[in-house]
């Protein structure tokens, strides 16, 4: 399954989430932390939350005494003791009702408006800081992590954090107050009654534990398997060519359906056991009103109680049986929401590059003189890829970078661009160590041209412009010009003004390449690195790219990653690596005489042509 697919917060059909925090109370703390910032609002959260609840809770009370009313009118009638119900006394009591529970949803209201704004300002917030994190995290860390990864803890993560916090405070908040008031009522009504209604919560809640324990590890199962089909899928559609082409589909449909029968069993079970709940607490509720109904009728002949009391007592037990089952939900939502919360503070705690120094540098006056003085680097400390390395490159010069798929021919370009640092030795630029000079400031003399085209979704105009971005209409088209692009622009149907995104069919990838060729030649920087630039277009199109970089670069520092030795013949010096070490090093000419790695792979590339 892709990693992408592994890193998504998992969730099972009922939406709860089984990822839990590693680190529960140091995650909590460090979550309060950030929430001290809106500390008034969530005051008035509280307030109008216990205010709203409250207020619903006397409810019931009332209603009661509202049937209280109706009944003695109805008795009195019935003895000619009164001349029937007192509607006048109904209505007000109605009324007052009707007040309350006005007052309560207006309360429910507020607090949910102003709960709302802490969520999206917390949110708002943390993708602020994640998104400024992200510039400031070295480039091992993006080597290291999925695409999907990443994504999730900006989106998934962030998002599930501010819902599960919303839906988590609101309802801790109203449930422990709707049960403590539940239980005031319910005493202030009747001791006994209460008692009774007790007893019977603790069967509901264990039959409940039952059940759940029951689910939980087919719930857990299904997610699983879920997860697997997930990937499958993903897999198979995303490769439907190979499997196609080597008649797997048999095999694929196989292992489909061995899986979607382990994902049938578990998910039937689960959502049987889940479907248990409810008719189990239905029928206990039930056992519990029938016993509370004649207890109430006993105590009413006792005139202990009113007969109102009895249909407000049975209101309040459905009312303190809801928030049980809601701080159940409450618990996973919790645990949903720092499990979030860790990952997105884990992501905040990367180590980042080393701090920039203040040094500022004058970039109008680079010529672009480059020296790699005993440089010796490796990804992880036991394992030197980069041994001593000298070289000294003229402005105007140009050095090419070749060897087999795989061999670290980018690590150079790295290292240049201080995407890492050398870990002995020193690489400068007219002079400067590149260590002592600001990230922006040395990245800034650059134009990269890479094997991967990178467009974004906006016009041909823009996406050139983002090479330099005060350039003119005239600045850009004969950028477009001198990248042999300019043409094909003008026969799209809105030109320059033609917005590019994933279903631009009519743009090839070859095209798409000279188009970031010309962001390139519009930038017109001091050095160039072309990393397989022309690997994605025919013969004929990469001589018209070849013509117009040799004429770029005339003046500039260039250094070139190509897998085509015929395009660096002219290079000033090869530099040729072999299993992520130079082995030899020199011109073309030099190189052949040596008769060793660079002759094999020249003169192997021409046989491939012969």
């Amino acid at each position: 399954m892709p990693k992408e697919n592994e890193n998504r917060p998992r969730r099972n059909p009922r939406g709860m989430n089984f990822e839990k925090p590693k680190d529960f109370k140091g995650t909590l703390k460090r979550l309060l932390s950030y929430l001290k910032v809106y500390k008034v609002a969530i005051f008035f959260v509280i307030l109008f939350s216990i205010a709203s609840a409250s207020f619903s809770i006397i409810g019931p009370k009332i209603m009661g005494k509202a049937t209280t009313e109706i009944f003695n009118g109805l008795i009195g009638k019935i003895m000619g003791t009164t001349t029937g119900i007192n509607f006048a006394k109904i209505s007000s009591i109605l009324l007052t009702l009707l007040g309350l529970y006005i007052i309560s949803m207006v309360f429910s209201y507020i607090q949910g408006f102003i709960m709302a704004g802490v969520n999206q300002k917390l949110a708002f917030s943390l993708r602020e800081k994640l998104s400024l994190k992200m510039h400031k995290l070295p480039l091992a860390y993006y080597e290291k992590k999925t695409t999907g990864e990443i994504l999730s803890r900006i989106t998934n993560d962030v998002d599930t954090l501010s819902q599960s916090l919303d839906q988590s405070l609101t309802q801790v908040i109203s449930s422990v107050t709707m049960m403590i008031g539940v239980i005031v009522m319910m005493l202030s009504i009747s001791p006994l009654m209460t008692l009774v209604a007790f007893l019977i919560i603790p069967l509901a809640i264990f039959l409940m534990a039952i059940v759940m324990g029951g689910s939980q590890k087919y719930f857990k199962r299904q997610q699983e398997y879920l997860g697997h089909i997930n990937g499958q899928v993903e897999e198979v559609f995303t490769g439907h060519d190979i499997v196609t082409l080597f008649n797997q589909e048999d095999k694929v449909l196989e292992d489909f359906q061995k899986t979607n029968e382990v994902l049938y069993k578990s998910a039937w079970k689960s959502q049987f056991f889940a479907g248990m709940m409810h008719p189990i607490m239905m029928f206990i509720g039930n056992i519990g009103y029938v016993v509370i109904s004649i207890l109430g009728g006993w105590l009413v002949i006792k005139n202990r109680i009113e007969v109102g009391d009895i249909l407000s007592f049975t209101q309040y037990i459905r009312n303190f049986t809801n928030p049980l089952a809601q701080i159940a939900q409450v618990t996973n939502l919790i645990q949903s929401m720092l499990a979030a919360s860790e990952r997105v503070f884990e992501f905040l705690d990367e180590k980042e590059e080393v701090k920039d120094v203040d040094y500022k540098m004058d970039m109008s006056k680079v010529k672009g003189d480059i020296a790699f003085n005993h440089v010796q680097f490796g990804y992880t400390k036991d394992r030197t890829i980069i041994h001593d390395f000298n070289a000294k490159i003229p402005t105007g010069g140009k050095i090419a970078i070749v060897g087999p798929t795989g061999a670290g021919k980018t690590t150079m370009v790295k290292l240049l661009m201080r995407f890492y640092d050398v870990d002995s030795g020193s690489i400068t630029v007219d002079g400067k160590d590149i260590r002592e000079m600001k990230r922006d400031d040395l990245r800034s003399l650059f134009g990269m041209v890479l094997q991967d085209t990178w467009l974004f979704s906006d016009t041909v105009r823009e996406n050139i412009r983002y090479g330099k971005q005060d350039a003119t209409n005239e600045e850009i088209e004969d950028a477009a010009i001198a990248s042999h692009i300019d043409h094909f622009i003008r026969t799209l149907p809105d030109g320059y003004d033609m917005v590019l995104n994933e279903e631009s069919d009519n743009v090839s990838n070859g095209q798409k390449q000279l188009l970031t060729i010309a962001r390139v030649i519009l930038k017109n920087p001091k050095i160039l690195i072309l990393d397989e630039a022309t690997s994605s277009v025919d013969t004929r199109m990469e001589q018209l790219i070849q013509n117009a970089m040799d004429h770029l670069m005339e003046g500039r520092t260039s250094f070139i990653i190509a897998h085509r030795l015929s395009t660096i013949r002219n290079a000033n010096l090869i530099l040729v690596m072999k299993d992520g070490d130079i082995v030899e090093q020199g011109t073309h000419e030099e190189l052949l005489k040596k008769n060793g790695f660079y002759a094999e792979l020249y003169n192997s590339q021409f046989e491939e042509v012969a």
